[in-house]
């Protein structure tokens, strides 16, 4: 296959560029993901142990303050779990991707390609560990006999998993035009990824929060609204919609800065690397 090489655009994220080289995400993809698991004992299972390890500790360290989160009829366990296997998507994508230019180096050095291709890569690992996390979680609403609004799922899901992804592309991608350049993003990347899972409504409700304006600046997470549609396709859970739109803003806003530092700053990478 021929590629042309155009020069970019002055405010285009070159996404379109992306597709040209299609080819290349499914080798990159399908190589992390065998590298990811490559010499370890239980190979793909540790993508369903994790979020359920976790949701094992979470669970036993809050599952008696939060016995029904929601006041929805749903346990801890599932409510944590509903949560934890799109965190997963979010923290496992942020740090590979992360960390995935530094990585990738003695390739950025030999060939011409667009650079984003390797981030994005590293994301789409992440959505592989969730559809096998999220069969196990499809066991756990049969074990519980939750019944899920088929007609929210439909639609919430897919969104869910879009805001996500949007996220995810945007923010891992910033971190990895900021990595090949300040080394110390590697032990940053960690650290930040940690204190989100706490300051995001993962494993509690937002309805602990009595402060509104506090509300707010949790809303402006964006896996804050991923996190509520998705859980509120499963459990018919009720929106609160401005929230929601903060959240949703946040993600896009993260999406476009994110790749457009990225697609700015490329042209220094092998050089950096």
């Amino acid at each position: 296959m021929e590629y042309e090489i155009k020069p970019k655009e002055k405010f285009s994220l070159g996404l379109a560029e992306l597709w040209q080289y299609r080819e290349l995400f499914y080798f990159f993809t399908w190589r992390d993901i065998k590298v990811k698991y490559k010499q370890t004992t239980l190979g793909f299972a540790w993508a369903i142990l994790q979020p359920l390890l976790m949701m094992i500790i979470f669970t036993a360290v809050f599952g008696k303050t939060f016995k029904d989160p929601e006041l929805i009829g749903v346990p801890y366990e599932v409510f944590a779990f509903s949560g934890l296997i799109l965190w997963n998507i979010f923290s496992s994508g942020l740090t590979s991707a992360g960390n995935s230019m530094v990585s990738n180096a003695n390739i950025i050095k030999k060939i011409y390609f667009p650079r984003l291709i390797i981030p994005v890569s590293a994301v789409l690992v992440s959505l592989f560990d969730f559809l096998m996390a999220f069969a196990v979680f499809i066991g756990l609403l049969i074990y519980y006999h939750i019944d899920i609004n088929i007609s929210r799922a439909i639609i919430f899901l897919p969104l869910s998993l879009l805001i996500t992804t949007v996220a995810t592309f945007g923010i891992g991608s910033l971190l990895a035009a900021l990595n090949i350049k300040y080394r110390d993003f590697r032990y940053i990347i960690p650290f930040m990824v940690q204190a989100l899972l706490f300051i995001t409504p993962v494993i509690y409700p937002i309805s602990i929060i009595s402060n509104p304006v506090l509300k707010y600046v949790v809303a402006a997470n964006p896996m804050y609204s991923a996190i509520a549609l998705f859980r509120s396709a499963l459990f018919d859970k009720p929106l609160q919609l401005d929230l929601i739109l903060i959240s949703i803003t946040s993600a896009v806003l993260s999406f476009v800065i994110g790749i457009y530092y990225f697609r700015r700053t490329e042209a220094y990478f092998a050089d950096l690397a």
